[in-house]
């Protein structure tokens, strides 16, 4: 996620380019710091805290009365929102102030910055939040320890159309350009949301593009919102980084996960699940269809073996038994 980041040239999708993420902390040294986001959450190593309260979304299922700004900034497509907005459970007053989302290349279904397991998904949501009992406006708190507050919401392509994400989608034509924005009626962004909230991770990072200030307490929900496939490709070919023809797809505008360093990642919740992963499941399938076929070839050659010495033994016992015959 990111708030105002400056006339810098942003290449989300590069990394080692002169403008890629790799040279990111030659001009802005917070980028190099040791509590960047995004991070790979890796369910084995995160500490489930039974003392964490519960998100609670305040106002989002409102419908309000005022329309909402829906702008491209170049790197991101941006949803102004209401201060009518804010989060309960956490230790200030977050009053929220934009979403926006990261997604990856035409016909990629990796696009979110957050991992799970080393997993990705087609892309993912940030609802940003601001401390609005210490500081007065979001650009003032963005910079302060614990300043902002963002919810990060992966989402995956599933069978059907998410009509609630149809509230941005529909506009993207809109704003094609970058600089252009257009007004969306009011709608109820917890729809947005997946329906369970009460799983979720927590911990200490960072803005996800330049400047990076290091403020950011991250909520990151263990369920996923769904969109349909159709949605998925309206969000990653309609829009443009440029301000004009040619122009420069606006695409892979994520950052990569981030090292943990010696931070902790809290969770709501117990993981009951498979013990192993998909990779180690098909690791393991492999090495006991390999055992399955060296104890069946064992057991025929044992066979075969036991077969010829039967044989052996019978012809033996037929001479034996002609030899006495011929003699008497």
């Amino acid at each position: 996620m990111g708030v105002t980041t400056g006339h810098m040239k942003l290449h989300c999708s590069e990394t080692t380019g002169p403008h890629g993420q790799d040279h990111w902390p030659t001009s802005y040294p917070e980028c190099g710091g040791d509590a960047q986001s995004p991070i790979d959450i890796q369910i084995d190593s995160v500490i489930f805290d039974p003392d964490l309260p519960a998100v609670q979304p305040h106002g989002y299922d409102q419908l309000g009365t005022e329309p909402l700004d829906l702008h491209n900034n170049g790197h991101t497509v941006q949803l102004s929102l209401p201060p009518t907005l804010h989060l309960g459970g956490l230790p200030r007053k977050y009053t929220a102030a934009q979403l926006h989302l990261h997604w990856g290349q035409r016909g990629s279904l990796e696009g979110s910055e957050h991992q799970i397991n080393s997993e990705a998904t087609a892309a993912e949501l940030h609802v940003v939040h601001y401390d609005s009992q210490s500081y007065s406006s979001l650009s003032e708190a963005a910079q302060k320890p614990l300043g902002l507050a963002v919810l990060g919401i992966l989402i995956e392509v599933g069978e059907t159309e998410n009509p609630a994400y149809d509230h941005i989608l529909s506009h993207l034509h809109e704003i094609r350009y970058k600089d252009q924005k257009t007004s969306v009626p009011p709608f109820s962004v917890r729809e947005l949301f997946p329906q369970q909230l009460e799983q979720f991770f927590r911990y200490n990072g960072s803005l996800t593009t330049p400047p990076c200030y290091q403020s950011v307490l991250w909520t990151v929900f263990n369920r996923r919102a769904q969109i349909s496939m159709g949605q998925l490709e309206k969000l990653q070919e309609t829009l443009s980084s440029t301000e004009e023809d040619p122009s420069e797809p606006l695409v892979q505008n994520y950052r990569v996960p981030q090292p943990l360093n010696q931070r902790t990642i809290f969770a709501s919740f117990i993981q009951v699940g498979p013990l192993y992963t998909t990779g180690e499941m098909l690791g393991l399938g492999v090495g006991i269809l390999a055992g399955c076929v060296c104890l069946l070839l064992a057991v025929y050659f044992i066979a075969q073996k036991i077969r010829k010495k039967r044989l052996g033994n019978r012809k033996s016992v037929v001479f034996t038994s002609a030899r006495a015959t011929t003699e008497a």
